[in-house]
């Protein structure tokens, strides 16, 4: 191992060079003379030869024009020197992971590449090493560039190297294996089955299960509805699959039409009244549909920065309802240490008849509407605006979640509770219509039971992401809560010398937390 405590890199300082080479080799000679004097090679990341621009060179931290303006002659030159490009019109060289990108002109020639260079990188799995050997589908996200892919070449080698797996890899555009027939070291002894125009990838992922028998199928870049059916169909049979999608995060998956049967699909679902009214929801909500194609989703949010939910079911059933569920957070420090930043939250639990009968509406639906029958409305009105409760007074039935009234009219077979039970209301009752009665029932009512557990919890988190804001920099934003358990965390974030505010619209605001 080296000091970072990754797994000790297979190629020395001279066949990483040579490597590179092997990109530098089939640009202009103008170019390739430039790029090998510049002092940081090792960093260079792609680079672009546009028509009648010059060239530039993108390296990890900075970007320099190469020589004159390109013409048709440097294009030509490289396309001469690389593999045939597909119908993404990508294309590779031989033995290498580097990838070729054309732009075409509306006659279909080339006239801008996007020369990228590929790296085999080792041992930056270690930080979700179970995860990839617990045998469950595992799907990643993440923008651009932040190294997907990457994942998915170590987790090939790891599978079939360390644990002797079947493996094989669905290779659509040849940059998990390299260009050529035969794939990159890379991948270990994982097998791999190129793909001979994007629009197939799906066919050759159920041919992949229906001929070779893997134990573990290996795909990148899920993006549409036939290739989603298509891992469902490898989900069912049994066999790991382990996969990329179009997307950044998981809400990003559960709001594409395309791709949400990877997390078991939404559909809309009309409730009766009276699951409405346990619910607290209105009568159309939206519900996940079936089982999630994959176990686990990773939101690769940094190079070093991974978010896990291990539970798909779990986070996607809590986004639909509002509530979403925090993820894992791991993240790999400078000095190489695998760290835990944030526990995962456990999901909303059902609610138990006594919390039912409280009638306490989940922290996203609005506040608790409570209808005051020979209770005075004003008085109600200034106990709740004095406590600041998440409450309001109602001003009929219809539109409450509790009824509030006096001893002598809550009798049995009276109108206030043959009406209460008609709309299925729970009634709470007071001695006397006087504002201390009223206010000791608040107080009983909303320092008991969920509200009380909700203002911890709300509490705790902002306590948990003030220390990851004075660790990392950087600002975080917490769950979100209504207008009282906001002003609470506000209160909070002050006491600790942080700066908050809040953001977003309802039912999704939310306070957001920056370094002082």
């Amino acid at each position: 191992m080296n000091p970072s405590g990754r797994e000790t890199v297979p190629f020395g300082e001279k066949e990483i060079y040579d490597e590179i080479l092997k990109l530098l080799n089939v640009l202009p000679l103008d170019i390739q003379k430039v790029l090998k004097e510049s002092g940081d090679l090792a960093q260079l990341v792609e680079v672009v030869l546009d028509l009648g621009k010059p060239a530039e060179a993108r390296f990890a931290k900075r970007s320099m024009a190469i020589g004159g303006t390109v013409n048709q002659g440097d294009i030509d030159f490289v396309t001469a020197r690389v593999g045939q490009f597909s119908g993404d019109n990508r294309a590779g060289i031989e033995r290498t992971l580097h990838r070729i990108s054309a732009m075409r002109n509306r006659m279909g020639k080339v006239i801008g590449l996007t020369c990228r260079v590929g790296r085999a990188v080792y041992g930056t799995n270690d930080i979700i090493a179970d995860v990839i050997e617990s045998g469950k589908n595992i799907l990643f996200m993440g923008p651009p560039g932040i190294g997907k892919t990457t994942k998915l070449r170590e987790a090939a080698r790891i599978l079939s190297d360390k644990f002797g797996k079947r493996v094989i890899v669905v290779d659509t555009s040849n940059e998990i294996a390299g260009d050529g027939d035969i794939p990159h070291p890379g991948i270990g002894n994982a097998r791999r089955m190129q793909v001979a125009a994007p629009e197939l990838q799906h066919r050759v992922m159920i041919e992949a299960v229906e001929n070779h028998m893997p134990e573990v199928i290996i795909v990148d870049e899920i993006g549409t509805e036939a290739e989603a059916l298509a891992c469902r169909t490898i989900a069912e049979r049994g066999v790991q699959l382990i996969g990329t999608a179009h997307g950044q995060l998981l809400d990003n998956i559960i709001s594409n039409p395309t791709l949400s049967d990877l997390v078991g699909g939404v559909q809309s679902v009309i409730l009766g009244d009276e699951e409405a009214k346990r619910r607290r929801t209105q009568k159309a909500v939206l519900e996940r549909k079936a089982p999630p194609t994959f176990d686990i989703a990773i939101e690769i949010r940094e190079r070093d920065v991974f978010a896990l939910y291990q539970d798909v079911a779990r986070a996607v059933d809590g986004e639909l309802r509002g509530y979403p569920l925090k993820p894992e957070i791991r993240v790999r420090t400078a000095g190489g240490k695998i760290e835990v930043k944030q526990q995962a939250t456990k999901p909303m639990p059902e609610p138990t008849a006594a919390e039912i009968d409280r009638s306490i509406k989940e922290k996203d639906t609005g506040p608790l509407r409570i209808y005051p029958f020979g209770v005075n409305k004003q008085v109600l009105e200034r106990a709740l605006r004095s406590m600041q409760l998440p409450a309001v007074a109602a001003t009929s039935l219809d539109e409450s979640d509790l009824v509030i009234t006096t001893r002598p009219k809550a009798r049995e077979g009276s109108k206030i509770m043959l009406a209460a039970k008609q709309h299925n209301l729970p009634v709470h009752a007071v001695k006397k219509n006087v504002s201390s009665q009223v206010v000791k029932f608040l107080k009983y009512y909303f320092r008991t039971g969920l509200v009380e557990d909700s203002e911890e919890v709300a509490l705790r988190e902002v306590e948990d992401a003030v220390k990851t804001v004075q660790e990392t920099k950087r600002s975080i934003d917490l769950n979100p809560q209504n207008a009282y358990l906001r002003r609470l965390q506000h209160q909070k974030a002050d006491e600790l010398k942080v700066r908050s505010e809040s953001v977003g619209e309802e039912p999704m605001r939310r306070l957001r937390l920056y370094p002082a």
